[in-house]
């Protein structure tokens, strides 16, 4: 199923909440989601301190493109430090994180499937 038709409204309408992994430091602004779940776009943020360890490595059934706008974080498994302006996409199984950010980060983030 699609997501819903949308025209341009100010992303702040739309409140931040707690993301799955029940982390209060690490929210998410939903800005369109079809009805089964499938599919979404978001705003993501993490606090700074923020750091998504207990959840481990995360790897989806869906490609997620994620373009961060401000601050930076680190994948814990790679060692790697992503900043604003860098983007990735990501196929479906690939695994990513665990996260954690001294400054904070806000992405957008883009989850589709290919089928």
């Amino acid at each position: 199923m699609a997501k819903p038709e949308l025209e341009f409204f100010p992303v702040t309408d739309i409140e931040y909440t707690v993301c799955p992994g029940d982390n209060p430091a690490i929210t998410e602004r939903v800005l369109a989601r079809d009805l089964e779940g499938k599919v979404a776009s978001r705003i993501l943020r993490y606090e700074p301190g923020a750091d998504s360890s207990p959840m481990g490595v995360q790897k989806h059934d869906f490609w997620e493109e994620v373009y961060i706008l401000e601050g930076s974080f680190t994948d814990l498994t790679l060692g790697q430090t992503f900043t604003a302006g860098m983007y990735a996409c990501r196929p479906p199984g690939m695994p990513h994180g665990p996260w954690r950010t001294d400054e904070g980060v806000l992405t957008v983030e883009v989850r589709y499937r290919s089928r």
